[in-house]
């Protein structure tokens, strides 16, 4: 069945499929209970060998698994995957949490502009207003505790959006599959935290939940999610990593009885229905007659 569907179909289910998993990451970090690199570095090497695991298994049955990292553009993509993970994970230490969602949420934003620039993708009128709905929400979601924080952090937090945008339109332009590619990405990463770790130690209380996390969530989560924009445009792929922005803190609530704000209630839902909403009306103008769509319209 899956076979039948078109592109824009199998698009918009594999990436929200990632989505939904990439939510699931914060509640795992916070049941390990250990510090920043211990953290990394165990979750890092355990993507890393459920990912080569993974492709020696699809080579040795299939045959035709994609290359771990295709080419060039293979490299520039798993080079802002690595910036990423760094940028976000340095953020943490220079500025609010608040900041940081606030502002690595405008990978949205960046992704619309820079397909824009590079890809000449004009987003359709119906995405740039679902964009500007997200951004109001995500403002709600965090207006509470917003603050000034430091211009560091802010850079930081800025630079991960910015490379999270940088890896789905280079994706997107490649044409190439690049499932594997954020996986083996975490190469970067994990020297780093492997090497704080040899300094101060490995610190983690129940480190079977973050290996749990490095060996089956963040491979599915990552694995769709950049495969995404071999499918749809990278301000459609952008939008499915908001998800963890509202979803996280929901797990959080339910696991550990940390109750969101109401800001977080109404931002939250505002960005779901707004999420579902253009969904479905992408899925809809799909399905309509190829004769019946203007020749010429944006993706």
């Amino acid at each position: 069945m899956f076979s039948s569907w078109s592109d824009h179909s199998k698009g918009l289910f594999l990436t929200a499929v990632g989505g939904l998993a990439l939510t699931i990451d914060i509640p795992l970090i916070k049941l390990a209970n250990g510090d920043v690199w211990s953290i990394l570095l165990l979750r890092s090497s355990a993507t890393l060998t459920a990912a080569l695991v993974a492709w020696f298994v699809w080579n040795l049955i299939w045959r035709n698994a994609p290359p771990l990292i295709p080419g060039k553009a293979g490299l520039a993509v798993a080079a802002c995957y690595g910036v990423t993970s760094l940028c976000f994970m340095s953020a943490v230490f220079y500025t609010s949490t608040a900041n940081l969602v606030f502002l690595v949420a405008f990978n949205t934003v960046f992704a619309t502009v820079l397909s824009w620039v590079f890809l000449r993708e004009r987003p359709r009128n119906q995405t740039l207003a679902a964009m500007v709905i997200m951004i109001v929400a995500i403002a709600i979601i965090v207006a509470e505790g917003f603050t000034a924080g430091g211009w560091f952090g802010n850079l930081l937090a800025l630079g991960a959006a910015l490379s999270i945008a940088g890896a789905i339109v280079l994706s997107r332009k490649s044409g190439a599959d690049m499932g594997f590619t954020p996986l083996v990405a975490v190469v970067l990463p994990m020297s780093i935290g492997g090497f704080m770790v040899l300094q101060n130690g490995l610190v983690a209380e129940a480190p079977l939940w973050i290996i749990l996390d490095g060996l089956i969530v963040i491979p599915i989560a990552f694995f769709l999610l950049a495969t995404g924009p071999k499918y749809l445009s990278g301000p459609e792929v952008a939008m499915f990593y908001l998800l963890e922005t509202v979803l996280a803190p929901l797990w959080v609530w339910m696991i550990f009885s940390e109750v969101p704000t109401i800001y977080s209630v109404v931002g939250g839902s505002l960005l779901v229905v707004t999420l579902i909403c253009h969904s479905l009306w992408q899925l809809r103008e799909n399905r309509k007659p190829r004769s019946a769509q203007t020749l010429g319209q944006p993706a």
